[in-house]
Order: structure tokens, then C-alpha cells, then sequence
């Protein structure tokens, strides 16, 4: 008897090639249903139809088409098994010797976030998630396909009569992962749904599911000698970027980029997931190996860029740029002359495209406000056998809740510059400490061990610009020395959350030495 390939796929591409050479050349006889029947038959194949071979219509407006013991019976049967190839002859079953099948566009449906519960769920395939794990179960006697990627070098395999048993327990793996991919979709799709309906989302579900494709294996991850791979949603955040020119993306571009873009946010990014305060200007933003060196706003996208590239130049060589407004021609002149990485915004205008073009290497990226907003609220980190969740520290600043606590308050300068040094710090690695005046950021200390070495730090490089500027600090301050150091310098007015057993100490510092000091009542940690 001619061997039997089931066909039943919602992704058509590579279809009837397929089926005409499993037909014409190694002789397969085609059984099938649906819509991919009706493409089959229009190449003018011979086809037998689902309902034929099984006896039994398709049902329930197509919920019910291959739930039968003629199609799981013949995939599933071992066929060395005695007992397996007598129940097939009791029963008059065919074996099937290939199935392919992709399954209903579900990621495709519920990527429209307006679609409705019922159509989603219609969306959810039964039968063909069945077929393609009987299949890959039978891996020892079934060929299974689910992804026209995988035509070519089955058709090859076949015809060179290397379709062994290794080969088709890789197709299984692959279909093992095709359908736990399409749950965990559906999982996560259905526990967004709800968890937005409900009054609380503070139950932690008993089980972690994250289903991603892979966009890219990356060159190397953070050294040469390290492995790595992207994978990303392709309809937010990085999965959708538009890059426009440069070298691909590495994973030390795309971890620098995160932190950029999510700094720029703080001052408004289109309908990015940050709401900005109101009244918001362009925004520019350096970065370096994760962390600020260079923060301001201006009136113009291009004074943006120019201040923020002028609070630390020494710094800003070989780093990432991220803009919160279009990149236009007067902007492109401030990028045309510096080493960069990457230069990502929301936009690029023609003349900034051509003006950037003789920068090969540099990466132009476009990353819309859509995507920034679909993206996930949530921060995964890996730890040794198992994942860290949170949420992301992105909630908008509460200044209802701050407190001046000084005897001085702030003027209005100093409360504006408090303002944007606290959006700067807490996007700095802890231990943080950032100096700003005139919405810039002019020293930014990030990362050492005790808080008074991140303030020395920031006040160094800010140098004489220290001189009426005010000092954030993403921690309270556990003694008093930073507020003693940070008045040497010519420091006016510092931030911080408070909290601290001895915050009476540095408040003393500073009535004693003329500071304002205001308190948040909330602290930014980045480790």
C-alpha cells in the first residue's frame, strides 16, 4: 500500500510543492481537510478528504474534524507491534507515515488587543495540536512537520532515503516545542485577560510560562568566548524595532539600548509606558555599560542631544544614544562626527537619514511608541536553576509624597532641578548618586560599594558645575558624610528617599550648612 502524508495546515506557504512531490515523486497518497483540501485540489491534486477516509462529517461548525480513531489510530500505531498492526486490520485503519500540520494563528488573533474573548478562543486549535504530538510521540515510525521552514530539507532527506530515526526525533522535538510554544501563548494571553479584569493581580500564578521565538543568534553574548541568542515578541518592545542601517545587534547593544530607552522614558516617549508630567521637552540620553553619563532636555531635539553629549564627551565615545523625539537634520549634525554604537528614537527624517548613511557601522533604530507601550511590565533575570520576576520600576514619580524636611526650602530653580535629578538617578546602578542643574545632568556615580564613593564620583565630575546644583540619591543616606561632602562642592539642595534610622543626622547637615533637603519616600534600587 502507498504510504499516507496528512496535511492540515493554517500556514499555506510551501504547501502544494510539498504535496506534489510527496505525490508525484516518493508516491504518497494525500489525505486532508479543510481549506487545505480545497488548495490541494485546486493545484489539481488528488486528495482524500478527512470526512471521506474517516466516515464521519466534520462537526460542530469545524471543531470537529481529525478527532478520530482512523486518524490518531493510524498515526499512533507502533509498527513493529503485532498487537498494534492487528487492532489497524480489525478496525480497517491506514497507518500514516507523515503529518504535517501548523496550527491556527492564535499569537496572529490576539495581537489586535481590541479582539474579542469569543473570537480568540475560536482561535485556540484542538485537532491539530493532537495530530502533531501523536505524531511526535510515534517519532519512531511518523515523520511530523510543522513548519514550511522544514519542506525543503524533509523532501531532500526523503529522496536521499535518509528520513531515519535521528531525523524524525528532531522534527518531534520540534513539534514538541511548536505546541508548548502555542499553549504558553494561550496561557499568557488568557492570564492577562483576566488579571486586567480583576480588582488584584497580587496572586502569583503556580507556574511560570514564557513562550518566545528567536529572532537572532547573536554573534557572542557580553565576551566572545560567551554563546547567546534573542528572542523576542515580534509585536513589542525590541521584537518590532526598525533598524534602518549598521552592523547587526549585539547582546551588549541590546542591554545597553534597555537601559537608554528606559531613562529617555522618564520624559515622555509618544505613548510610550512612562506618562510624562506634562509640559515635556525632546530628551536625550548617553549611555555607557548600562548606566547615564550624559541626561539633559532642550527646547530642540538637536539642544537635547547637544547638552546631553557635552555632559560627559569622554564618556559618550563608543556609547548608545536614545531620543525621545524624532532625530531631524540639526540633531544628525551632533551624532555625525562622534564614535557611537547605536542611535535609537522614535523617528528619523530624511535628512538625518542621509546625513547619518556614510555611517555604516553606526545603528539607526526605530522604536515606535506602540512598542515601547505593548511591551511587558514585567523584568525577568536568570539565577542559578530558576528565574527572578518583577515589576518594573517604572511608575510614574509621585511628588505629592515628598516632603521638604530642611529648614530651607527649595527655591523654584532648585525644585525643578531636584525634580529631573531624581528621574535621572533612579536609572543609575546602585549605589546611585547624580548631580544635575538646568534639566542636565552634569556627574552621575553609579555602582560602588558604599554611597559616599558614588557621591565623591558624581562631584568630581561635575567639577566647578557643582556650584548651585542640586545632588539625588537613589537610597537614603546612612550617615551624614555625603551631605557634608556634597555642600564642599557648592551642592544646594538634595533628594533622597529617607528612611534611614539616622536621616536626623544628614537633616542637621543640612540646616547646619544651608541646604535644602527633600524626601520621596521612595527609594530606586538598580542592581
Amino acid at each position: 500500500m502507498a504510504p499516507t502524508a496528512l496535511l492540515s495546515v493554517s500556514e499555506k506557504e510551501g504547501l502544494v510543492p510539498l504535496a506534489e512531490a510527496l505525490h508525484h515523486t516518493h508516491g504518497y497518497r494525500l489525505l486532508s481537510s479543510g481549506g487545505t483540501a480545497a488548495v490541494l485540489e485546486a493545484a489539481g491534486l488528488p486528495v482524500t478528504r478527512v470526512a471521506e477516509h474517516t466516515g464521519a462529517p466534520e462537526m460542530l461548525g469545524g471543531r470537529v474534524k481529525t478527532l478520530h480513531p482512523r486518524i490518531h489510530g493510524g498515526i499512533l500505531a507502533r509498527r513493529q507491534d503485532p498487537s498494534h498492526q492487528a487492532d489497524l486490520l480489525a478496525q480497517g485503519i491506514d497507518a500514516i507515515d507523515v503529518v504535517v500540520v501548523n496550527l491556527y494563528p492564535f499569537r496572529e488573533t490576539v495581537a489586535d488587543p481590541e479582539v474579542l474573548w469569543e473570537t480568540a478562543i475560536e482561535t485556540i486549535d484542538i485537532g491539530g495540536p493532537a495530530m502533531v504530538r501523536a505524531a511526535a510521540k510515534n517519532h519512531a515510525d511518523v515523520a511530523v512537520l510543522t513548519s514550511p521552514g522544514q519542506y525543503d530539507g524533509y523532501l531532500a532527506a526523503l529522496a536521499a532515503g535518509a528520513v531515519d530515526g535521528a531525523y524524525r526525533t528532531q522534527l518531534a522535538l520540534a513539534a514538541f516545542r511548536h505546541t508548548a510554544s502555542y499553549d504558553a501563548a494561550i496561557s499568557a494571553w488568557m492570564g492577562e485577560r483576566l488579571a486586567a479584569g480583576s480588582p488584584s493581580t497580587d496572586e502569583a500564578p503556580a507556574t511560570f510560562v514564557l513562550s518566545l521565538p528567536l529572532r537572532q543568534v547573536l554573534r557572542y553574548g557580553e565576551n566572545p568566548h560567551q554563546s547567546a541568542r534573542w528572542y523576542s515578541d515580534p509585536r513589542a518592545g525590541w521584537g518590532e524595532v526598525e533598524q534602518l542601517q549598521g552592523k547587526e545587534l549585539s547582546y551588549n547593544n541590546l542591554i545597553d539600548l534597555e537601559a537608554a530607552v528606559a531613562t529617555v522614558c522618564e520624559f515622555g516617549y509618544g505613548e510610550g509606558r512612562v506618562e510624562p508630567a506634562g509640559g515635556e521637552r525632546p530628551a536625550a540620553v548617553v549611555v555607557k555599560h548600562t548606566n547615564p553619563c550624559g541626561v539633559a532636555t532642550g527646547g530642540s531635539t538637536a539642544e537635547a542631544l547637544k547638552r546631553a553629549l557635552d555632559a560627559d564627551r569622554v564618556s559618550a565615545f563608543g556609547g548608545i544614544v536614545a531620543l525621545n523625539a524624532p532625530v531631524d537634520g540639526a540633531a544628525a549634525e551632533h551624532l555625525a562626527g562622534l564614535f557611537l554604537e547605536c542611535v535609537v528614537a522614535p523617528a528619523f527624517s530624511p535628512e538625518a537619514r542621509e546625513r547619518l548613511a556614510a555611517k555604516a557601522n553606526l545603528r539607526l533604530l526605530v522604536l515606535s511608541p506602540q512598542a515601547v507601550r505593548r511591551a511587558a511590565d514585567q523584568q525577568l533575570r536568570s539565577v542559578l536553576g530558576g528565574v527572578l520576576v518583577q515589576q518594573l520600576d517604572d511608575q510614574p514619580v509621585e511628588e505629592s509624597a515628598w516632603q521638604v524636611v530642611s529648614e530651607r526650602l527649595p527655591t523654584a530653580e532648585e525644585f525643578e532641578d531636584l525634580r529631573f535629578a531624581w528621574r535621572l538617578v533612579r536609572h543609575v546602578r546602585s549605589n546611585a548618586i547624580a548631580v544635575a542643574r538646568s534639566n542636565c545632568s552634569l556627574g552621575i556615580g553609579a555602582g560602588q560599594m558604599n554611597r559616599v564613593g558614588s557621591a565623591r564620583l558624581a562631584l568630581e565630575a561635575a567639577g566647578d558645575g557643582a556650584q548651585g546644583a542640586v545632588l539625588a540619591s537613589d537610597g537614603f543616606f546612612p550617615f551624614d558624610d555625603t551631605v557634608r561632602l556634597a555642600a564642599g562642592h557648592g551642592i544646594t539642595a538634595v533628594i533622597q528617599p529617607g528612611g534611614s534610622v539616622r536621616d536626623r543626622d544628614s537633616i542637621v547637615a543640612c540646616d547646619e550648612l544651608g541646604l535644602a533637603m527633600v524626601t520621596t519616600g521612595r527609594r530606586h534600587f538598580l542592581h
